[in-house]
């Protein structure tokens, strides 16, 4: 099992090219499923997880073939089988999304409950339940979710979530585009990976209005085209490069990225004593060799600040000079990551009604440590980047989940970091 050694107490400096979001490819990926007509999507990351759908879409029937480093022909036919393999599904949560396309275009589904990383329940009932609003009819067995369409197909309906998903929100909005009549979904998810994927459905011929908003609409259509599409930039890498860069006191731009989507993170960075420099496609921080400001902040849903970069964060605050409260309110078991921030000398206490307190310190110290799950993988990245010494990072199986290159835009950067056999 792969492994990253990282020699750290060096400032990042550079320039950083992001790449695709991953919580953005992974439902188009899924929605290819609603047309016959090929697809072509642009700026694909490379990731374990993106390979990952592109198996599940194979084990459908589709065609998916990588066709440059960053672009992704894929052409659904006819199914050869709806059910999704459970030995795939059970690795990622994201392959949940094929349950309401299969369903709006072949009239049944199913799948495995998904698995994924370890960071809380996160329920599938919201899935399930706009799902059901549309007419369709649900068997729970043997782990399994089988889903079957009404004999004239999905029709539309008036659905409201009990609480924002974006996965659900994502699922029904795919389900009703091939749903006759209007879908109207109420306390929706406001995400810019939401917003990303309706621009790509609108690209096939779809009728949606509302993305961004908590309330959305969908008019059914007979059928999808084909579509040339290019996946949003990746905010919570981008997020992330930009918060190792402030721990390491160091300066970090990331080039071809989107501001638009950060206000939060970019407030939470620049009460660190960063400087800011925001442009069409850049974002530059430049801590000027000083140590970061600690920063409380508080994870919600967009446009607050996002989940995914809340381990990311505090490890930063691990280091900053002073004292912070990093709280947590999407997921109710994000602190994996804390235990192993104290082992490089991190002093944290908590978690405790879902907060930990940060106390910062002047210097952290590599020691072996483990990844957990996805996002705090990269917390520990960067708290071995900005610690004295030799850390080893084991399980980054996690890390290739959703950073592509990281070794390599890593070193760009300055990092001194090699992934170990």
């Amino acid at each position: 099992m792969d492994k990253l050694e990282i020699e750290g107490g060096r400032a990042l400096a550079g320039e950083v090219r992001i790449s695709g979001a991953k919580n953005s490819v992974l439902p188009i990926m899924a929605a290819c499923l609603l047309t016959a007509e090929p697809v072509r999507i642009r700026r694909a990351p490379d990731l374990r997880d993106v390979a990952t759908m592109a198996r599940i879409l194979r084990a459908f029937g589709a065609e998916v073939e990588r066709t440059a480093s960053d672009t992704l022909e894929v052409q659904m036919g006819q199914a050869c089988s709806v059910s999704a393999p459970y030995d795939l599904v059970k690795t990622m949560r994201a392959s949940f999304f094929v349950l309401g396309p299969l369903l709006a275009r072949f009239g049944e589904a199913e799948a495995p409950l998904p698995g994924g990383c370890a960071i809380g329940t996160r329920p599938v009932d919201q899935h399930l339940k706009g799902l059901e609003a549309l007419g369709a009819t649900l068997d729970l067995h043997d782990g399994y979710v089988c889903m079957t369409a009404p004999p004239g197909g999905l029709v539309g309906s008036d659905v409201r979530f009990d609480r924002p998903t974006v996965g659900g929100t994502e699922n029904l909005m795919m389900a009703a585009c091939l749903a006759s009549g209007t879908t109207r979904i109420s306390n929706a998810a406001r995400e810019p990976e939401v917003i990303d994927l309706a621009k790509f459905l609108l690209a096939m011929g779809a009728s949606i209005r509302g993305q961004g908003t908590d309330q959305i609409t969908v008019q059914g259509a007979e059928r999808l085209s084909g579509a040339d599409f290019f996946v949003m930039p990746d905010r919570i890498e981008t997020a992330t490069y930009l918060i190792a860069g402030a721990a390491t006191r160091g300066r970090v731009r990331a080039c071809g990225t989107d501001a638009g989507s950060l206000a939060s993170v970019l407030h939470s960075l620049a009460a660190t004593g960063g400087e800011l420099d925001v442009g069409d496609s850049h974002i530059e921080i430049n801590m000027r060799g000083r140590r970061p400001r600690p920063v409380d902040i508080r994870t919600s849903e967009h446009p607050g600040f996002p989940t995914d970069a809340q381990a990311q964060f505090l490890a930063l605050n691990c280091v900053a000079d002073g004292a912070s409260t990093v709280e947590e309110t999407i997921f109710e078991n994000r602190f994996m990551h804390v235990a192993e921030l104290v082992r490089l000398g991190a002093v944290i206490s908590g978690p405790r009604d879902n907060s930990v307190h940060v106390q910062g310190v002047p210097q952290l110290h590599g020691a072996p440590v483990m990844a957990t799950d996805l996002r705090a993988s990269f917390s520990l990245v960067i708290a071995g980047l900005a610690a004295e010494g030799t850390t080893l990072i084991d399980r980054i199986y996690h890390i290739d989940r959703g950073y592509e290159a990281v070794e390599d835009k890593l070193l760009v950067l300055g990092g001194r970091v090699r992934r170990v056999h």
